[in-house]
């Protein structure tokens, strides 16, 4: 009966484990259009970022989740200053509003001391790499992605598509404002590097190699940094 009872179980723990085993190869499924990067990267689909003071252990943290949107800067701010306990902020986002990015990242800086995460299996991207990099000190856990890109001024193709249709002059008009305005953005993202104390050949070394619209010879437009990567340019710390 006894060694019925303890085959019963083994059958158990070796049918947990492969349930496990298919669920991670599941979630570590690459993406052939952007190899270093999973198929379906976990970063939430609130369509505006959510903050939720959670208690983990002894520590008090909050849960940043969604889409980085441009009342994110102000909630934020009134977050921290209700909660100056937090001790942790953990993002999960798919990125959004570039310069929301760049001033919530700016306020987490503000509240020295606030330490960014990226937890093992959610992913940080686009316009949450700046919110990320607010932190100080800025960790991501082995099987945390934080993923970049270039960012594009071209992605209203219904704009694009009017001003040719008026023009010359109106595309002409429609290319200086993207190009004058992707300057700006250039601009303030190296800036926001240099404050936050992050190497800006991440811009040019990385982030500026990507596409910016994926083409038929080359559909790549992400790239996830390795965690010996994120190090090298600064993004995290040096373990102690």
């Amino acid at each position: 009966m006894n060694r019925a009872m303890s085959l019963l179980r083994k059958i158990a723990r070796i049918g947990v484990a492969a349930l496990a085993l298919a669920s991670l190869t599941g979630a570590t499924a690459m993406d052939p259009a952007n190899p270093t990067c999973p198929l379906n990267p976990n970063w939430s689909t609130n369509p505006t970022m959510k903050l939720t003071i959670e208690k983990r252990g002894e520590m008090k943290v909050m849960l940043a989740e969604g889409r980085v949107d441009p009342g994110l800067p102000e909630r934020l701010a009134a977050a921290l200053k209700a909660n100056p306990d937090v001790g942790e902020i953990w993002l999960r986002s798919p990125g959004g509003d570039a310069r929301a990015g760049n001033a919530a990242g700016r306020v987490i800086r503000s509240n020295m001391g606030v330490t960014t995460r990226i937890p093992a299996g959610w992913a940080c991207f686009s316009a949450c790499n700046f919110v990320f990099m607010g932190g100080a000190p800025r960790v991501i856990d082995p099987g945390g992605l934080f993923i970049v890109h270039m960012f594009t001024r071209t992605g209203d193709r219904s704009a694009i598509d009017m001003s040719v249709a008026m023009g010359t002059d109106a595309t002409r008009e429609l290319i200086g404002d993207i190009e004058q305005d992707s300057a700006l953005l250039a601009s303030e993202d190296n800036d926001f590097l240099i404050r936050m104390g992050i190497s800006r050949k991440l811009l040019t070394e990385v982030m500026y190699r990507q596409q910016a619209v994926a083409t038929e010879e080359n559909k790549s437009t992400r790239r996830c940094l390795t965690l010996d990567e994120a190090l090298k340019y600064g993004v995290t710390y040096a373990p102690e």
